[in-house]
């Protein structure tokens, strides 16, 4: 049907009269926009947003919707590309930075548009009238919601900058569904922070707003292709972009479908989410891109150790105690792996991974030297008979060999003489919460992984070798308390441990030499682990079922070990050297050894010595002294030693106090409340140790 001239003159007069209208708005609302009649303007001091965890890179971990269902992420101009700004502002408000809030210039074009073609070619509302929109939505579109938006927004531009005014509309800004602002915009649509988008992607999220539910690309793709291909004609005049970048940009496929949201470290972000209600932006010391990597790696070794099999990875920077990666499962939403179970928290069999800590009391004690020869041999403590994990024994071999192979009875026959009570002690005053099984004591069974331990806490102790026998406490949230940290043992048994643990067999097709690590497998196949560290970093992993149901074949140096490598790969290209030997190493072959560190007799006979020989005689091991007080100071304590080849030297907490020519009694001055070791060797390399409590 042809329109008739007439019909043409009408519509063309309609036209005109809106115009006039729009003029007439400019007018009113800069009028009412002076006299301030609709009150304060809001300024989205109350906005709720949604929970989002970052980690230490200042990269999203994980968002949570906000309490009203939408995904609302704050937004400011240094979360966006440069380019999407440009975009932005030379299609919606080219003197955004020139007005008060309302542009008369922009009112007058759109009207003349309206007038001239027909048709909406471009809107009159600046940046600030759409915020101020956003603040205060109206369902209906009217002359008087006009003169309010205007109004606001010259109230806008009074109270609040022009960055704080772009902060709101990258942050409310509508996308279609539950998105609102640029981030959730940008990780909904195409999986990334709006740092790093194409043009063709700016052009697509500068469209949406205007009609967020009618372009929605996951329902309308076809009307989002024609809404970004219009933005990027538009700003193709302005000289910002070449024409070959807006061609290519025209070619870029537009989204089908919304992605999910990030969902790094989901446990962390869940533990910090429960401890810290009340803030809306928590920072881990999670760094978001390791933790991806890690992720990855674990979802794909959990699928290769097959179905139901679990993975679980902790990394820590053992100097300041910072976790830099925490995977808890492979998949969070995996049902048949129990993906919402941290299994970083669960508390399982550790198998022989608490060797080195015997070890290393045993060097402490001047029990064995790394160079010692110890038996492995059958051997039987009352009812208990340990066994190698192959079912053979190897005879006479050194300690460091022992504890390289992992052999089981050297390990019990040293735990015999440490005592497996103080072992426990020790590691639980270091940080670790050992837990045994009901209603029984700690027994040389405890050396075999007859405990329960969590995988964050044994890599808090390999942590603790790693510096040298002081145990940082870990933690994962910049806001958590920094407590001091604690005495796991003396810096040259510690090292001995260290060094023994570099040369230990590496995993088929892996270097060794270039990390410290020990594996372990629990009894009955249950549990796989390998802890490792070098000079910077202490990584462990976990291997196993979630239920705890026997894996057939399942042991920590072939399912494990590779996980734990494949971490230092992605940690660093070279692993750094370990601490350099502390005051004090004894490197010596075993026939140039002190006589007694040349061969280990056995618990047995270590007991004999101490109790013959060299000893403590007051305090007893595990006595509780009640701290006296004369003045000011803390009163001395006195130490009483019988026996031993003079000289002797006594140490406190492994500091050396003083050294004595033969048996007597020296004193010390206690710093304060808490345990303390006591600690006397002899020139034989004989020496004894209690514990003690001090209480105030």
């Amino acid at each position: 049907m042809v329109e008739q001239p007439r019909q043409k003159v009408g519509r063309r007069l309609t036209y005109a009269a809106v115009a006039a209208m729009w003029c007439a708005a400019i007018a009113a609302g800069a009028l009412v926009g002076l006299a301030d009649t609709f009150g304060p303007p809001p300024l989205g001091k109350n906005l709720t947003y949604s929970k989002t965890v970052i980690g230490s890179d200042g990269e999203l971990l994980r968002a949570y919707l906000a309490p009203d269902g939408r995904w609302r992420l704050p937004a400011s101009r240094s979360d966006v590309d440069p380019r999407f700004l440009e975009a932005l502002l030379a299609y919606e408000d080219k003197r955004f930075y020139d007005h008060s809030g309302v542009d008369p210039l922009a009112m007058v074009r759109a009207a003349y548009q309206l007038l001239t073609r027909g048709e909406i070619v471009s809107g009159g509302s600046t940046i600030s009238m759409q915020v101020a929109r956003l603040l205060e939505p109206r369902r209906k579109r009217s002359l008087y919601a006009k003169y309010r938006q205007m109004v606001r927004a010259v109230q806008l531009e009074r109270a609040l900058s022009k960055k704080e005014i772009l902060a709101l509309y990258l942050t409310l800004a509508p996308y279609g569904g539950n998105l609102e602002g640029i981030r959730a915009a940008s990780f909904a649509y195409f999986g990334k922070e709006p740092r790093r988008l194409t043009l063709g992607e700016t052009a697509l999220l500068v469209a949406l707003p205007q009609s967020p539910e009618y372009r929605r690309p996951d329902r309308h793709p076809e009307r989002a292709r024609a809404a970004r291909n219009r933005v990027l004609d538009r700003i193709s005049g302005d000289g910002i972009f070449s024409a070959d970048e807006l061609e290519a940009a025209k070619a870029e496929p537009v989204p089908t479908a919304r992605k999910p949201m990030p969902l790094g470290a989901p446990h962390a972000a869940d533990d910090a989410k429960a401890a810290f209600a009340d803030e809306s932006i928590i920072k881990l010391t999670i760094r978001a891109r390791l933790q991806r990597r890690l992720e990855r790696l674990a979802r794909d070794r959990a699928l290769a150790l097959g179905d139901a099999m679990s993975v679980a990875i902790v990394v820590v920077e053992h100097e300041s105690g910072r976790i830099l990666a925490r995977v808890g499962t492979p998949d969070y939403f995996d049902a048949d792996r129990a993906g919402q179970v941290d299994l970083t928290r669960a508390v399982r069999s550790p198998g022989s991974t608490l060797k080195p800590f015997i070890y290393g009391l045993g060097f402490e004690d001047g029990l064995v030297h790394p160079q010692s020869l110890i038996e492995d041999r059958p051997i039987r403590f009352g009812d208990y008979a340990p066994e190698n994990f192959d079912q053979t024994f190897q005879g006479t071999v050194t300690v460091r060999r022992a504890l390289q192979l992992s052999l089981n009875v050297p390990a019990v026959s040293l735990l015999d003489a440490v005592g497996p009570s103080r072992l426990l002690a020790r590691l639980g005053e270091a940080g670790a919460r050992l837990k045994l099984p009901a209603h029984e004591t700690a027994g040389l069974a405890l050396g075999l992984g007859g405990i329960g331990v969590t995988l964050t806490d044994i890599t808090a102790l390999y942590a603790g070798l790693a510096r040298q026998g002081t145990v940082a406490p870990l933690y994962e949230r910049e806001a958590d308390p920094r407590w001091p940290a604690r005495r796991l043992m003396e810096p040259v048994a510690a090292w001995y441990v260290g060094d023994i643990l570099r040369d230990a067999p590496p995993p088929p097709n892996a270097l060794g030499g270039r990390i410290a690590f020990k594996t372990g497998t629990s009894y009955g196949y249950r549990d796989a682990w390998a802890v490792g560290f070098d000079g910077r970093y202490t990584v462990g992993i976990w291997t196993g079922r979630p239920d705890g149901a026997p894996v057939p074949g399942l042991l920590g140096r072939t399912a494990a070990a590779p996980i734990l490598f494949d971490v230092f790969a992605r940690l660093t290209e070279q692993p750094r050297p370990l601490r350099p030997a502390p005051e004090g190493v004894l490197t010596a072959r075993t026939a140039q050894l002190p006589p007694p560190l040349r061969r280990f007799g056995g618990g047995h006979a270590a007991r004999a010595a101490r109790a013959t020989d060299l000893r403590i005689v007051f305090p007893p091991n595990g006595a509780a002294l009640a701290l006296q007080s004369g003045g000011a100071e803390i009163d001395p304590i006195a130490i009483k030693v019988a026996g031993g080849t003079a000289p002797l030297n006594v140490l406190v907490d492994g500091m050396p106090l003083q050294s004595v020519r033969g048996a007597g009694t020296v004193f010390f001055s206690p710093q304060g409340p808490g345990f303390v070791q006591l600690t006397v060797t002899d020139a034989l390399g004989a020496a004894d140790s209690v514990t003690v409590r001090l209480q105030p």
